[in-house]
């Protein structure tokens, strides 16, 4: 089942789905009312729900249909990709959180997958979630990680190439990688963040009389 307030993203979600081995589109609902009639109505093994509706939240339909249908499994179907959103989805019961810009197979392969029992949206994920996005170091690679503690040493792109043996064009290259990575502009922000870290490290390291 899918509830969508606009028509044209509901028909082409219900087209993808309909057109995949294995899955049914049972009912659309367009509103919060009308999805909570036709889902005590039919009954659906998975509810797709958008969060923002004409008459309410989707947030309302899960929770009512946690109460009344506790075997309908529901997954979130969404513009908004912000970690608050995925905590009150989750603390509503939902099972999965997806965003409208994934493609048509993603959306398929979570809606199978939570049929099948799965639960993709849990604490642990928000938590993996919070964690990448508040160290903006998360996705460098190694060597990547290596120019950057070496810029916080003050270092050039030549002399960083000659500590590591590589050119320095390759600096430059893993310098280019790691600012846009970091959301970062100029080498001094990267110099500062090290700085930084350094600093709060230390401040928080206690002092031989305190261990």
């Amino acid at each position: 089942m899918i509830v969508d307030d606009h028509e044209i993203v509901r028909r082409g979600i219900a087209e993808v789905i309909g057109r995949t081995q294995g899955l049914e589109v049972v009912a659309e609902a367009g509103s919060v009312a009308d999805a909570v009639r036709r889902a005590e109505s039919v009954r659906p093994e998975v509810v797709l729900v958008d969060l923002q509706l004409s008459d309410g939240s989707g947030l309302d339909i899960i929770r009512a249909l946690r109460q009344r249908l506790p075997e309908s499994r529901m997954i979130v179907l969404t513009t908004f990709d912000d970690d608050e959103a995925r905590a009150k989805a989750l603390d509503a019961g939902a099972r999965a959180y997806v965003l409208k810009t994934s493609r048509g197979t993603e959306i398929c392969e979570v809606v199978k997958a939570v049929a099948a029992g799965r639960r993709l949206l849990d604490e642990r994920t928000l938590n993996r979630r919070r964690a990448t996005r508040d160290d903006p170091t998360a996705s460098l690679t190694p060597s990547e990680r290596r120019v950057l503690e070496l810029i916080g040493g003050g270092l050039s792109n030549r002399e960083i190439g000659d500590r590591l043996g590589v050119a320095e064009k390759t600096v430059k290259n893993h310098v280019t990688s790691l600012l846009a990575k970091m959301g970062l502009q100029r080498r001094t922000q990267v110099a500062a963040w090290v700085a930084a870290q350094r600093a709060s490290a230390w401040a928080e390291s206690p002092l031989p009389g305190d261990r």
